[in-house]
């Protein structure tokens, strides 16, 4: 009987596909309306293969390429053969109510129009953009083909790219003494050069620099508008003789140069309170409700990069913005120039702000299971007090626990249960701005971003019937962005201390048979400085976006340098600060990440990263708590966290090294994500999918008697790398992203007595299920 029903479960299966298979794409088609099913082809006549004619041919192509229904990847021209969206909209447009409306709202995909596509409208955009790149004579054009679907079509599209026209001579004509000796003296930060290509674009950023230029050296009424371009292509067959001057007819004001007046800042409460009372000092006058102003009269007049009597400056009421929402203090900031007179060259300022909430917190649980048969939740609580001692600072408590208890009974052959905790706290104190000695001045020496932040931290790790340890040290980072984009970090003090408060029997012949990894674990000082480099290019919206992040952490080094001072060989070993042993290391690491818009509802991620830890000197083996590891909801999600490597060992799970989370000195690894839209604007968010391929591991730089074949070696290189696929869905709130992964195993570096590449004993010992918060990269 049991194999009966499992074949009409088959039978009623593949008629169902049958169903759907036999559906048509277009039955319900409004009358006059046609199908579009993708673009055929696009020929390319006279292509100038120079980069500026492969931009212009790219933006050319951009124009008259539309995906069709179920588009692979957003290709205009490739389709995946089953077009289920089509099939439901066709099949369940009929209903009106009950759950054939539902599925219809749901799953359902609009057919997308060949008079929704428009290319009428599309080749004229298309031929516009030629010109707007200097190739005056080229052209745009499209026919309609027929496909075995009456009602569906194809569009291909020829572009005939013509002669491109070039920059000739470049003249700027028609502005005053003093504007002009302006742009002159910038000559060599011009946009426009002879022999270019025309470019309508750069024409609009060199009139921007030329606007930005003058803002910024008092004309405050300047604007866009008030700069032409004259162009005559009758010279010079081919090229273009331009003039940039200014139009006719320019409001007088446009024309003046005016200077900073009184300054009045408006301080509103955060539930509302309007301002009551006033604090004066010559130029600048601060309003604000209550008995105090609510923040350091130093730290708001320090934001603001300018002076009564100086001359307006866009760049500096740009900074000023800035530097007041970094501050984290308010909820928005305006500024306001009025001129005190009609003819009056100098404009007075006002500056509205509105305190945000003085506290933040945030709340994350997470469950934790691992393969040593251990699982337990965990909770990180945090909270900010906004605007500390009326510094601008912000003070951040952080505190995390987790739990964690057996679910087998198999950890050296005993039936004891083994529970063990892990209890954190950390404490933080964030300016927006850089702290040191020497910086008197009325702002940071840099005019850009910048932050400074100090914290301690305590961590307690129980590993019951084996060890407690504890954690303590704090450090001071300064970061600063030279320009938009690129972050510079430097770490110059981080003091960490670990103690082994106790140890068991257990764990001391654990110790005896492998030394070398549980040095790992001794008490020991760690003095370190790190510097980080990270660039970052989302902010620019591009199609492409990179962001990369270079890392290089010393320990130890100076300190063996005061040793050395005082006569002892800088490569000795043993050498102890505060009476213990300190770490001496060096660790370089680097991450990138690279995300492609196929379209606004497909993504593709990429992520590579590597890392290295040399350990020498006072100690050759790195601390565990710097070394590195893989798995886990931002890794290889197809295992635990720290569940792989170091290299092809692995412990059974009945070993007596098996609770011991496994880490190595390098680390390798790479990702790819495929992200698309599932459904928009579901329960108050968009739901939307995610397959993935995850593949690393961690090895050791020495060799490890007690951990065979865990050092790093090309030998059977691709074999010690773990391999997993999966797939996830994220639900999108705009202000936070769930996510659910299903990792699927397809490797793993180490024996599992079954042959072939796919190596896994059971299909379910080789799945990973993480709840997490935000994407993985």
């Amino acid at each position: 009987m049991r194999r009966k029903s499992n074949t009409h479960i088959i039978l009623y299966i593949f008629l169902f596909m049958l169903i759907f298979t036999g559906c048509s794409t277009t039955k319900n088609l409004p009358a006059e309306e046609v199908l579009y099913t993708g673009i055929n082809d696009i020929t390319v006549q006279n292509e100038d293969l120079n980069a500026a004619g492969k931009r212009t041919l790219e933006e050319v192509e951009g124009a008259i390429s539309v995906a069709p229904n179920n588009s692979f990847f957003g290709s205009p021209t490739m389709r995946i053969p089953f077009p289920l969206g089509l099939w439901i909209y066709n099949g369940f447009e009929r209903y009106e109510k009950g759950i054939g409306k539902w599925i219809f709202k749901k799953f359902a995909a609009d057919p997308v129009y060949l008079s929704k596509v428009n290319p009428d409208t599309r080749v004229k955009v298309a031929s516009n953009l030629l010109r707007d790149y200097g190739y005056f004579n080229g052209k745009v054009t499209y026919q309609v083909d027929s496909t075995k679907n009456p009602r569906a079509v194809k569009l291909s599209y020829h572009i005939d790219m013509g002669r491109p026209y070039y920059l000739d001579s470049i003249m700027y004509e028609g502005f005053s003494p003093r504007a002009d000796s302006l742009i002159r003296a910038t000559r060599n930060e011009r946009l426009l050069h002879r022999g270019d290509n025309f470019d309508v674009t750069k024409l609009e950023a060199e009139r921007q620099r030329i606007v930005d230029l003058l803002r910024d050296n008092g004309y405050y009424y300047c604007r866009n508008e008030f700069i032409t371009f004259l162009a005559d292509t009758l010279m010079r067959s081919g090229y273009v003789n331009l003039k940039i001057v200014p139009r006719k007819n320019i409001p007088q004001e446009a024309l003046r140069r005016y200077h900073i007046g009184h300054t009045s800042v408006y301080l509103t409460g955060y539930n509302g309170e309007r301002p009551t009372d006033s604090l004066q000092t010559r130029n600048f006058t601060v309003h604000y409700s209550g008995k105090k102003l609510g923040i350091r009269y130093g730290v708001l007049r320090k934001r603001f990069l300018y002076r009564s009597g100086e001359l307006y400056s866009q760049s500096r009421q740009n900074y000023t913005q800035e530097a007041l929402s970094r501050l984290g203090v308010f909820k928005y900031n305006e500024m306001r120039y009025t001129p005190r007179t009609e003819n009056s060259d100098t404009l007075d300022v006002q500056v509205n702000a509105m305190f945000d909430l003085p506290y933040d917190s945030e709340l994350e649980l997470n469950v934790t299971t691992k393969s040593t048969k251990q699982t337990g939740p965990g909770a990180i609580f945090k909270l900010s007090r906004k605007n500390f001692r009326g510094m601008g600072a912000s003070l951040n408590l952080e505190m995390k626990g987790s739990y964690e208890w057996q679910t087998s009974s198999t950890v050296d052959g005993e039936s004891s249960v083994m529970n063990s905790y892990e209890l954190g706290a950390g404490l933080s104190l964030e300016f927006p701005r850089l702290v040191l000695p020497w910086i008197r001045d009325r702002v940071d020496p840099f005019r850009f971003p910048s932050q400074t932040n100090f914290k301690v931290y305590v961590d307690q790790v129980n590993r019951a019937r084996y060890f407690k340890m504890l954690s303590f040290g704090g450090n001071v980072s300064y970061s600063f962005y030279p320009r938009r984009g690129m972050k510079h970090t430097v770490t110059p003090i981080h003091l960490a201390f670990n103690v082994l408060q106790h140890r068991t029997a257990a764990f001391d012949s654990i110790a005896t048979a492998n030394p070398m990894l549980f040095r790992s674990l001794d008490d020991q000082f760690i003095p370190s400085l790190t510097y980080t480099f990270t660039y970052d290019n989302s902010w620019e919206q591009k199609r492409n976006r990179i962001w990369w992040e270079n890392s290089i952490t010393s320990a130890g080094n100076v300190t063996s340098l005061i040793y050395a001072a005082f006569g002892q060989k800088f490569s000795q070993q043993d050498k102890k600060l505060l009476g213990n042993p300190f770490a001496q290391f060096l660790k370089v690491s680097s991450e990138m990440r690279h995300l492609l818009y196929l379209s606004d509802k497909q993504q593709l991620a990429t992520r590579v990263m590597a890392g290295v830890i040399w350990a020498y000197g006072n100690k050759t083996i790195a601390p565990y708590s710097e070394q590195f590891y893989v798995g886990g909801a931002n890794s290889i999600r197809a295992f635990t966290v720290r569940s792989i490597g170091p290299g092809r060992f692995h412990p059974a799970e009945n070993s007596r090294y098996s609770y011991v989370d496994q880490t190595g000195d390098i680390k390798l690894e790479a990702n790819l994500e495929y992200r698309f839209r599932i459904l928009s604007k579901f329960l108050g968010g968009n739901l939307n999918g995610a397959a993935f391929l995850d593949a690393g591991n961690v090895w050791l730089m020495r060799k490890d008697e007690a951990r065979p074949n865990a050092e790093f070696s090309l030998n059977r290189f691709f074999d010690s790398i773990a391999l997993g696929t999966g797939i996830g869905i994220r639900y999108d709130l705009s202000f936070l992203i769930l996510r659910l992964d299903w990792g699927i195993a397809l490797h793993v570096p180490y024996d599992t007595g079954k042959s072939g590449y796919y190596n896994i004993p059971r299909f379910k010992d080789g799945m990973g299920i993480h709840f997490a918060i935000g994407y993985p990269f």
